[in-house]
């Protein structure tokens, strides 16, 4: 495998400004006690034919202790740096000219605490760029553990050809936050241009798995025998100076198996229909209720719509987050949260996991775990003054209802009490530490709507004049705000359309 990233560690020096004492000894390089800056980029052609160099490398990055370069900058405004910058560049083309061809040389002045006082470091190779000035990012590298934060690594220029990240600077160009695979491979990015998408590949070739799925967007990057069940989510995203989307490498693109189940409809066994659990129960649910026949109707809680705080000021609430657990069901009190959703009282969004928390903008797709993506929906304008976003739960929870009897939802309402899956404090935090109430409290009446199921639909009762309600179609697509509908003139929703009720996104499937 050739080396991408060369480091050397040019040792003690008595003036690390001075462009002359860095780059040759005096005398004979033969005799000399160690390589210095120019030693190392003959003894390293960027290209050879046979032994003699054809090419040399150009971009060489030089890394002193930070003490030094602070100081310099405290005393002279950085004009050491830029004239030790400046020198080594004369003197590169001076004596590699031949073996420069087209090519620019560049040098970069960093400091690293790494280094003591009067040591040198320098980074040059076949995927060390640096870019000219005023060359804008072409894409831009990120990574995350749980597909919630994610983290920059590094940029890609339109002319740079090669970018290596990894453990650390040492092994790589640009080293990857919480890399989980220890010191052994790295990821190759390479770039054929604007037009052509970035290839990906492994190095050494095996070391871990790399695949793109095609739906997110992100390469899943996981490991191999004794590290087996580590992970790693990346994206090369345009950068933001770049018109057009990204291309995709389709070489690494593999079908991603992605289907969500469904409940299946329990029979009502009771006077009162009575909603059945998401979860499968151990035995038949039996009282002593007067019989009522098998529904076929049923409704779905399919996705939770997060408010907008701010409307809700004189209440006291600060945040509202609501968490999902390993299973992507939602996270129990006492259960660790694998991927957390939260929006404050500046209605700003942010997804929460154990890395930490990062704002972020709808619409989104987030994969925690390898089973199943989690979907961040943006809202329509009617309903951007109430909602942030809607988060679409991966197990919608279903509860079956009678057909020919009027039904309401909301707060003091029995019907469809376990679709209510936020009827707690534990979501919603106040000011000042106060006791939080239920979060539907917020946007949600205690009458709400009544709904009676119908051959094809459903009809539909606004029961306070407060509650905003609107109709989704089947894709969850806006349809229409529901303003003037009441008990004597229903408002008619198809079958398979959604109702949005305070947090509650509900599908009526007759």
């Amino acid at each position: 495998m050739p080396v991408y990233v060369q480091h050397e560690v040019l040792g003690k020096v008595s003036d690390v400004f001075n462009a002359e004492t860095l780059w040759q000894a005096p005398g004979l390089a033969l005799f000399s006690r160690r390589p210095l800056l120019r030693d190392l980029l003959e003894r390293s052609p960027r290209e050879h034919r046979g032994r003699a160099p054809t090419r040399c490398f150009s971009h060489i990055t030089l890394m002193l202790a930070q003490d030094e370069v602070d100081d310099d900058r405290h005393l002279t405004r950085g004009a050491r740096v830029r004239d030790l910058a400046q020198s080594l560049t004369a003197l590169h083309q001076k004596d590699f000219g031949d073996l420069l061809g087209n090519d620019d040389v560049r040098y970069d002045v960093v400091g690293t605490d790494a280094l003591e006082p009067g040591q040198v470091e320098v980074k040059f190779g076949h995927a060390v760029y640096l870019p000219a000035a005023g060359e804008q990012p072409l894409y831009t590298v990120e990574t995350s553990r749980d597909s919630a934060i994610w983290q920059a690594v590094c940029p890609i220029y339109p002319q740079q050809r090669l970018a290596l990240i990894g453990h650390d600077a040492d092994l790589a160009s640009h080293a990857v936050p919480a890399w989980p695979f220890g010191t052994a491979g790295a990821i190759l990015l390479i770039n054929d241009g604007p037009d052509a998408p970035i290839e990906v590949q492994v190095r050494p070739k095996g070391a871990f798995d790399c695949a793109l799925d095609p739906l997110s967007g992100h390469y899943l990057v996981t490991a191999k025998g004794d590290s087996a069940g580590a992970r790693l989510l990346m994206r090369v995203r345009r950068a933001a100076a770049a018109s057009s989307p990204a291309p995709i490498a389709a070489a690494c693109a593999k079908a991603a198996a992605v289907w969500k189940a469904r409940a299946p409809a329990a029979p009502d066994s009771g006077e009162t229909a009575v909603p059945f659990s998401h979860r499968p129960a151990a035995a038949p649910v039996e009282n002593d209720a007067t019989y009522a026949p098998l529904a076929q109707q049923r409704v779905s809680l399919v996705a939770l719509a997060l408010p907008c705080l701010s409307r809700y000021h004189e209440t006291g609430a600060v945040s509202m987050e609501i968490g999902l657990a390993p299973s992507l069901q939602l996270a129990a009190d006492d259960e660790t949260a694998a991927l957390g959703f939260a929006v404050d009282s500046a209605d700003q969004l942010f997804a929460v996991t154990g890395a930490g928390r990062q704002p972020i903008e709808a619409p989104a797709t987030f994969t925690p775990v390898d089973a199943r993506a989690v979907e961040l929906l943006a809202v329509a304008p009617a309903m951007a003054d109430r909602y942030r976003a809607v988060l679409r739960l991966p197990h919608p929870i279903a509860a079956p209802v009678a057909s020919g009897a009027r039904f309401a939802f909301g707060r003091s309402a029995p019907m469809l009490a376990a679709l209510r899956v936020l009827d707690s404090p534990r979501f919603l935090r106040l000011a000042g530490g106060a006791d939080s109430a239920s979060a539907d409290r917020i946007g949600l009446s205690r009458s709400a709507f009544s709904f009676e199921a119908e051959p094809g639909g459903y009809r539909i009762g606004r029961l306070s004049a407060t509650q905003a309600l609107y109709h989704l179609d089947d894709k969850l697509a806006f349809v229409a705000c529901i303003g003037e509908a009441s008990v004597e003139q229903p408002y008619m929703l198809p079958s398979g359309h959604h109702l949005v009720a305070g947090h509650y996104v509900l599908r009526f499937d007759a």
